[in-house]
């Protein structure tokens, strides 16, 4: 570890995996209730659990990007952070926060208050004091990372990690905009959940990407940085109007949907680009790093994501496909599969590549990781083929045919019984990674970074 403000990261790693956990859990719960409606129902609903695996993976994700960028800063920077201290504030009330919610959420607490209850809106469920809480630490994430990277060098990936993170916090404003007209809370809703995960994020994804493949395979900076680029003009370029996807069939005028069709066709781009991007790099890499597990990671990352995120969301993105498909399994499918391939491995990459150095250790339980990412790349790439399918079912019986929604359901019980077992397979290999990161067993201590 080349500067000592990168410890920060370490709190941050170990809070998201543990975030990691409870939500993957929540997910496999969730899928039972698929299976078997009454399960504890009276206990816990169904839409209390839907609630916190949604949320908690939002939550995680956010906190794993956080630490990535108190990582990989002071490196690019080459400087220290600007106050460390800060930095742990800012996890404090993130999990304060965090914990606020859950239990708001878990009791339902205060119905209705506008302060204090929870708002109903999908990712953005929070109390409006969360929310502001929320700004509070984004805002001392911004001013703690800008006022690094203004001292200190700058680099392509530190300026498209930033522009990112900005843009991710600029964006959440919106969440306090409530208009009660329903077409017009949808329209402003997606500025926030499209732009992150089809503007934002692919940025940070991006960025982080960028800096594992300068670290694992040694191509020169040059080259990734022309990538870095191309891959940022190409999302952006694409993913802004590509929110007209969202738009087809919520009251927005009717030339939205071939601006979203053309433009949302066109965000395949920057995926297919992150995926060439990862295998030119190692391919004309000139170092073997010993962390295997991370460049399985960040590989895989690129590939899932181009699958998950671009094949299959094109195949419902064009109106007249999306008239069908809208809302269906179809949907559940493309979900799970981008948020796995484009932003969860890319984390768990930058937690692979990042704990041993912050533990002062030689890279250790290559298997285990390794093993962890075959099972939960697996077992994600089942459940995608069976929602798949699950969804063709549904659209043809339902929007096609005009079947009766919950005799459709039935009848796609062997479906969701798939899909849970391959639930079990992600949460088996998510529990697998999380120990090989906690416990590096008696491995050889190293005194830093290998690279």
């Amino acid at each position: 570890m080349k500067y000592q403000s990168q410890k920060v990261a370490y709190a941050y790693f170990l809070t998201a995996m543990a975030v990691f956990a409870v939500q993957v859990l929540g997910g496999l719960w969730a899928g039972w209730i698929y299976i078997s409606p009454n399960f504890m129902a009276e206990a816990m609903p169904f839409n209390i659990i839907r609630m916190l695996h949604t949320n908690s993976l939002i939550v995680w994700l956010l906190l794993g990007f956080f630490g990535a960028a108190y990582f990989l800063i002071p490196e690019e920077a080459e400087r220290e952070l600007h106050s460390p201290m800060l930095a742990y504030v800012q996890l404090a009330i993130l999990v304060l926060g965090t914990a606020g919610v859950v239990v708001t959420y878990t009791f339902d607490l205060f119905p209705g208050h506008w302060l204090l209850g929870k708002e109903g809106r999908e990712f953005i469920e929070q109390p409006v004091w969360v929310k502001l809480g929320i700004v509070v630490a984004s805002l001392i994430f911004l001013f703690n990372i800008t006022m690094t990277v203004l001292k200190g060098r700058k680099t392509a990936i530190t300026n498209v990690l930033l522009l990112g993170l900005w843009g991710l916090v600029l964006l959440f404003l919106f969440s306090f905009y409530n208009p009660s007209n329903l077409s017009l809370d949808k329209m402003f809703w997606w500025y926030i959940v499209h732009l992150w995960v089809e503007g934002t994020w692919e940025l940070v994804m991006a960025s982080i990407l960028a800096f594992l493949l300068l670290k694992l395979t040694g191509v020169d900076r040059e080259i990734i940085e022309k990538w870095l680029y191309i891959i940022v003009a190409t999302a952006l370029f694409s993913g802004i109007l590509g929110t007209g996807h969202h738009y087809y069939w919520i009251g927005t005028p009717g030339y939205w949907q071939w601006v979203g069709s053309i433009f949302s066709a066109l965000e395949v781009i920057p995926f297919f680009a992150m995926m060439s991007f990862s295998f030119v790099m190692v391919w004309k890499g000139k170092r073997d790093h010993p962390n295997k597990a991370a460049l399985l990671w960040a590989l895989g990352a690129a590939t899932v994501a181009f699958f998950g995120a671009g094949v299959w969301g094109f195949l419902h993105t064009l109106h007249g496909v999306n008239y069908y498909t809208h809302g269906t399994q179809i949907t559940a499918a493309h979900g799970h599969l981008a948020f796995f391939g484009a932003y969860v491995s890319v984390n768990l990459a930058i937690f692979s590549y990042a704990m041993p150095i912050l533990r002062g250790r030689d890279p250790y339980n290559q298997v285990l990781n390794m093993a962890s990412f075959w099972l939960m790349t697996g077992g994600m790439t089942f459940m995608t083929f069976v929602l798949t399918f699950a969804g063709t079912i549904q659209t043809h019986m339902q929007r096609v045919l005009g079947e009766n929604f919950m005799d459709i359901q039935d009848s796609m019980n062997l479906f969701f019984v798939m899909r849970w077992v391959a639930g079990l397979a992600v949460v088996i290999g998510a529990l697998l990674f999380i120990y090989a990161q906690l416990f590096p067993g008696k491995e050889i201590i190293s005194s830093g970074d290998k690279d």
